[in-house]
């Protein structure tokens, strides 16, 4: 076997291994870090939904079901953000 054949063979594994292992170069976020991504999707969710409830109540005069409805709107909103994240961490 020709050197130009086995060199140009091994190139081409190490670039098929090396998109394979894209991620592997880069560090893995902290326990930490991760932590405090989902709790802060969380907590922003449930707090845009809340605003714009009281912003609304204050527009339509509906004190205080409109901050209800929209401060549970976010709950679920939130709820799904962190599954979403979570799930897209595990691939």
């Amino acid at each position: 076997m020709p050197k130009d054949s086995l060199k140009t063979r091994l190139e081409i594994a190490k670039n098929k291994l090396s998109k394979k292992n894209l991620y592997k170069n880069e560090e893995v976020p902290s326990s930490i870090g991760t932590a405090f991504k989902l709790s802060t999707e969380l907590v922003s969710a449930v707090a845009v939904g809340t605003i714009i409830g009281f912003i609304l109540d204050k527009t339509f005069g509906t004190k205080p079901w409109l901050i209800l409805i929209f401060f549970f709107v976010g709950v679920v909103a939130g709820i799904i953000n962190v599954f979403r994240s979570a799930k897209n961490m595990q691939k």
